[in-house]
This record gives C-alpha cells, structure tokens and sequence, in this order.
C-alpha cells in the first residue's frame, strides 16, 4: 500500500514561528536572507515535528548559507533543494548531517535520472534522495509538468532503483504566481486544486503556503 502522502506547510524562516502551531505533517522553513540564521537557531528548539529546509533559490547564495544553515540541524530532515550547479558544495553537510535532500531538475527525467547517478556516487543513500521534477512556473502546462510526475513513478515501480524515490511537489508555489492568484479568494482555490492535482499525480510531498488549503485538502483524505 503506497504511503500517506506528507503535506508540508512552508513558511519563511522570518515568518514561521507564527505557524509553529500549524497543522501539517512537516513544516517548511525558507532561508531568505543572512539575518535568518539567528532565527532558525531560536526557532528550531520549539519545534517538535520534521522540517524541511528549503534554500532561496539564488545559487550564488545557497551554495555558501545552506551548508551553515544545515550544520544548525540536530534531526534528520530534509533539504530543499540542490541543482545541477549547487549539488557539488551543498552535499557533504547533506551527508554528514544524515539528511534526506531533495534534487531538482527541469521537468525531464533523464535529467533527474542522472543526478540520482551523480548524488549517489558522491556518497548519498538513494533512500535519502528526493524527487523534484519542477513545474517550470507552470509555463509548459500542467498536463506536461504532471505527466513527468507519472512516468518517474512509473519508471521506480518497475524496479528502475535511480527513479524510485519519493516524489515532491512545489506546485502550490507557483500556482500562486499567477494572475489569477491576486485574488485572494481564488488563490486559495487554485492552491487546493494544484495540490489535488500534484496528489494524483503520485506525489509523496506537497508543499503548501495556505494552512486553509492544506486542511482543505486533509478532510478529503
């Protein structure tokens, strides 16, 4: 039987004590800026769930604050995310911390496969790696971003072992990039219906920026 899907609820490291209290599976908390590594330091002794902590997205950056940020860590939990151009510097304090590490490529799966490759001859478990196919903000189309989803698991289940890892999914993130998202209504509505969408596609992970959806989302399990 597959397992429970983990919806993770994320929040900005400057923001997140206010949803410590939060229902989710795992919370989420976003490096933004330098002045976030005092936070994390007081935050993550009042957590009592997993974490994952999730990078800027600015390579330049992430490369020199993830790794301190990661050696705060005193539990196992995941890190979102390395690239192509940050798994080299980012990983040994992935290892050396026993964390799971979400890898990131653009909706494609052999590029997904050959960083598995590349992750796991460096030195980390396959069972610590982390699927993230991207959505591509959404510009290629939903259908296209999902069907990457279903092939890799796909893939997994008929023993490719470089392709059967758990799948995570930033699609409510982007949904709320949209035009139609600065409706604050309807945002809510398009992060349940991406999230739902992400689900059936065979996610493993979801990460959400709206308790409300999230809840939403949990009644209809």
């Amino acid at each position: 039987m597959k397992d429970k899907v983990k919806f993770i609820l994320e929040f900005p490291i400057s923001e997140a004590e206010k949803g410590i209290n939060e229902d989710y599976d795992i919370i989420g908390l976003k490096y933004e800026k330098e002045a976030d590594e005092e936070t994390l330091k007081r935050l993550l002794p009042l957590i009592d769930r997993p974490v994952m902590l999730r990078c800027s997205g600015d390579d330049s950056i992430d490369v020199e604050m993830l790794p301190k940020l990661i050696n705060m860590l005193h539990k196992e939990s995941i890190i979102a995310y390395v690239n192509e151009n940050t798994y080299k510097k980012i990983l040994p304090s992935v290892i050396k911390g026993g964390h799971k590490l979400v890898i990131r490529t653009p909706i494609d799966i052999n590029l997904a496969k050959e960083m598995n490759i590349l992750t796991s001859d460096a030195g980390l478990p396959l069972d610590k790696i982390i699927i993230d196919t991207d959505i591509g903000g959404l510009g290629y189309g939903l259908e296209y971003g999902y069907s990457i989803m279903e092939k890799v698991k796909l893939e997994g289940q008929s023993k490719d072992k470089y392709l059967d890892m758990p799948l995570i999914s930033f699609v409510t993130e982007e949904t709320a990039k949209t035009k139609e998202a600065r409706d604050e209504n309807l945002k809510l509505y398009l992060e349940i219906s991406s999230a739902m969408a992400a689900k059936a596609a065979g996610a493993d992970y979801i990460v959400f920026t709206q308790p409300e959806a999230l809840r939403a989302l949990k009644e209809l399990e």
